[in-house]
């Protein structure tokens, strides 16, 4: 039996900086949807910012930064494998 030695996880202080920068780009993308010049790329600026946010969120408040690369591995597996699934289903329904 092996056994899996865990990393200490970040001081509280770490997780305030987190969330002080989550709340900087949600002012970014409330601000962006306000600035009339962004029309034409504020779908792909927003989904961008989105994805920005989501990848801190699973790093840090989701502890994947700190977990085994094996389960790293598994959860971007299910992510990326989830978008040509979902294209498949909008494709089968016409909706694309």
């Amino acid at each position: 039996m092996t056994v899996v030695q865990h990393t200490a996880h970040p001081a509280p202080k770490l997780y305030w900086i987190v969330a002080l920068i989550l709340a900087l780009v949600t002012a970014l993308e409330v601000a962006a949807s306000y600035i009339d010049a962004l029309d034409p790329v504020l779908v792909p600026l927003l989904l961008g910012l989105g994805a920005i946010k989501f990848g801190i969120v699973i790093a840090f408040f989701m502890h994947l930064k700190f977990d085994r690369p094996l389960y790293r591995s598994l959860f971007l597996l299910g992510v990326f494998g989830s978008i040509p699934l979902f294209v498949v289903l909008l494709l089968t329904f016409n909706a694309l």
